[in-house]
């Protein structure tokens, strides 16, 4: 491979919103000269690679090294990402290690400074970040934004802690990313105010208008568990500068099969404006972030990608900084082992500890809904066969867990649990049996972190070494483990499209309206602690 070369095909020029047949020049890995061609539209389309504006590739249960070999594949080129699962077990410690090993790629990871470590005081975490934590890492270049500022009722009430790290993050010239689900009208314009930037938590369109109303940027999510497209897709036509892209939280057998480059495609085959779109999934995250990342000019670094059908998105090469990365479906750098941390300090637990109160009557259960963070709650029989048992053990120190009731998991027997679990990452597990329950929770303690499916007596696991959130194997074997996972769950019953992405936000408390935390029952709506019986 080289930095210098030239690419002959039809030029996408996102900025004079035109395309021409043309060749793309590049000397030491940056962009020369772009030449218009007076020959006919012919070749591939060459055109800028693609950016998540928001993802959490600690989500993807992989590293950073294995997250780039699949994600240059589909055309991204770039990632704007919020390394605060890592940083809720591993403090600041989690984060530097995200950003070295993301400098082994040629993927451009911009990593951001964690807001909200921990998210509340509600939960027990493994680590907190500290206001003098982020100005530590916003020495470091890489460090590109304030990640999701969660607490917005801080935000709203001005709280000086939330006020200071927002000041230092306009000190050091950084933006400022949002987190407020379901914030309208006064509320919205308030939070916006303090400077605050974007959000990716817009369940419905007025939700969405009210936001960029007041100023901020609307990042359209379609991850694995919660899917805003169909709501939000309208505002690609409606306001297209104040739109990004993004994928929040993707599982690995997801992300095998793609990444923003799908998104674009469902996009363009409903009709909307080829340029709108792809200003979105490539242009606007770079000017918001100041991402040092080519959009295809002179004076860019080369970072393109090449598809032979401007509507399949279907990437035959992608290119960063001049050289060919990935190339047909295949990165062109090997695997290579990762480096292990963790912090996981608890022994295995005992049947009583999770047998609970076991009344007949009503209990107050969570009510998940396929596709969204969003819970309800709703008063039933816990004799109801769709009522299952849900357990949270702090995997920090040795504690009593919390238990609690969930509808809408659809399990019929058998039992799931996992370490990945927003924002905390304490061990999250639900269940028929409380026999299946406890086998699952153990499996984890005993491999320190992972997810794993118990069905009479059988538990199956699929090891997450790295803060009991990332594998340190190669994505294809993580990607078949899990999905061999996610089937046996679903021909356990469930009828989730992504059980354990719907299990892993049960415990994230500043998404309303109930959750569990690993010290009870948390009413997102009032942010107060609830009882389970009623």
């Amino acid at each position: 491979m080289t930095s210098d070369g030239k690419l002959t095909g039809i030029v996408v020029d996102l900025h004079e919103r035109r395309m021409f047949s043309g060749v793309v020049e590049w000397h030491h890995g940056v962009i020369t000269s772009i030449t218009e061609s007076p020959l006919p539209f012919a070749g591939p389309y060459i055109m800028p690679g693609f950016v998540d504006a928001h993802i959490h590739v600690e989500s993807s249960m992989l590293v950073p090294r294995e997250f780039a070999r699949i994600a240059v594949t589909h055309g991204t080129v770039a990632t704007v990402s919020d390394p605060h699962e890592i940083a809720n077990v591993c403090g600041i410690e989690g984060v530097r290690y995200m950003i070295d090993d993301g400098a082994s790629t040629p993927l451009k990871f911009a990593f951001g400074a964690p807001s909200c470590v921990p998210a509340t005081t509600f939960e027990t975490a493994g680590a907190e970040v500290t206001a003098a934590d982020i100005h530590s890492l916003f020495q470091d270049e890489r460090v590109r934004y304030l990640s999701e500022m969660m607490n917005w009722p801080g935000v709203l009430a001005n709280d000086p802690l939330v006020a200071e790290k927002i000041a230092i993050a306009h000190a050091c010239g950084r933006v400022v990313d949002g987190h407020a689900p379901g914030l309208l009208g006064e509320q919205a314009a308030v939070y916006a105010s303090r400077g605050i930037t974007t959000d990716h938590e817009c369940s419905t369109l007025l939700e969405a208008l009210d936001k960029i109303k007041v100023g901020m940027k609307i990042l359209i999510r379609e991850g694995s568990a919660a899917r805003n497209f169909d709501a939000l897709h309208p505002l690609l036509s409606s306001h297209p500068e104040s739109v990004m892209l993004c994928s929040d939280d993707m599982h690995p057998d997801a992300l095998v099969l793609g990444h923003i480059n799908a998104l674009v495609r469902r996009a363009l085959a409903l009709g909307y404006n080829i340029y709108d779109v792809l200003r979105a999934a490539c242009v606007h995250p770079v000017t918001h972030y100041s991402l040092p990342v080519g959009l295809l000019r002179i004076g860019d670094p080369a970072d393109m990608v090449v598809v032979e059908d401007i509507n399949e998105m279907q990437v035959t090469q992608t290119w960063i900084n001049g050289e060919l990365v990935a190339e047909r479906g295949s990165a062109l750098w090997p695997y290579s082992t990762a480096a292990i941390v963790n912090n996981f300090q608890i022994e295995e637990i005992g049947l009583s500890d999770i047998a609970g109160d076991e009344r007949v009557g009503g209990v107050r259960a969570i009510v998940a809904h396929d596709g969204e963070l969003v819970t309800t709650q709703e008063i039933v029989d816990v004799n109801d066969p769709d009522v299952l048992k849900i357990v949270v053990v702090n995997r920090y120190q040795q504690a009593v867990p919390a238990v609690a009731y969930i509808k809408g998991l659809g399990l019929q027997r058998g039992a799931l649990a996992s370490t990945v679990a927003h924002d905390s990452h304490n061990i999250v597990a639900a269940g028929v049996s409380d026999h299946d329950i406890l086998a699952a929770i153990n499996a984890l303690i005993r491999v320190k972190g992972g997810i794993s499916v118990a069905d009479g007596g059988a538990c199956e696991v699929l090891p997450l070494p790295v803060a009991g959130l990332m594998s340190d194997a190669p994505y294809i074997d993580v990607a078949r483990r899990y999905a061999d996972l996610d089937a046996l769950v679903k021909s356990m019953g469930s009828h989730l499209r992504a059980p354990f992405m719907t299990l892993s936000f049960m415990a994230l408390l500043v998404i309303p309206s109930l959750k569990l935390s690993d010290k009870g029952l948390f009413d997102g709506s009032t942010f107060q602690f609830c009882d389970v019986h009623v």
